[in-house]
């Protein structure tokens, strides 16, 4: 998940300026508490909550938006908004993906008798959870020169990737050692690149006079 951001809000038509807002009676009071995100990354086979950061006295009506302004409604099983303003996306089999729930920008209201305030938008994407294969391919090469290896990841999950070492060998290089991110180099042998746990079939070079 993407580390939380200081709250960024900003003034939408209709709205009351997005600092905190103080009536004439000094014992009412609307106002976000805690940081906020910009984006929710999670996996489809866990889900995820994200709350709306926003209190005050007497105490708010929370409510949950899509970028385009429309309300969002409760999908059982799918998604849900709690009592407490706690937007919950639920774990889903890829089948059930959709882009309109599980990759979509949203937004949060807070209202009472001080005012109304709009939360920055949240973009929530799901990543689907499914078999992907990783691979590096043979390479030809001249004697005396380099060959370069690289590491193939699935278009589909190569953002949520990271190459975390290469064998030579069988024997692991050095990260410090390691040229860009799923690119290796090196003279005539067999390489083998491992991402968070998934290690590729091995690639040979073959090496012309």
């Amino acid at each position: 998940m993407v580390a939380p951001l200081l709250p960024q809000l900003r003034v939408s038509p209709g709205l009351r300026r997005q600092t905190p807002v103080f009536s004439e009676d000094l014992h009412s009071s609307l106002y976000f508490v805690n940081a906020s995100v910009q984006e929710v990354v999670f996996a489809s086979t866990t889900g995820t909550l994200v709350p709306c950061p926003a209190a005050g006295i007497p105490p708010v009506s929370l409510r949950w938006y899509l970028a385009t302004g429309e309300e969002i409604y409760d999908v059982p099983g799918i998604r849900h908004v709690h009592p407490n303003g706690t937007l919950q996306i639920f774990p889903f089999p890829p089948s059930s993906f959709s882009t309109l729930i599980h990759d979509n920008t949203y937004y949060c209201t807070a209202e009472n008798p001080s005012g109304k305030i709009r939360s920055q938008d949240v973009h929530i994407k799901a990543v689907l959870r499914e078999p992907y294969t990783v691979r590096v391919e043979d390479q030809k090469t001249m004697r005396g020169n380099v060959a370069v290896f690289k590491c193939i990841i699935p278009s589909s999950v190569e953002a949520y990737i990271t190459v975390v070492s290469w064998e030579k060998d069988t024997v692991s290089l050095i990260s410090g050692r390691i040229p860009p991110p799923g690119v290796c180099v090196g003279p005539p042998s067999h390489r083998v690149c491992h991402t968070s746990g998934r290690a590729s079939s091995c690639a040979f070079i073959a090496v012309e006079n």
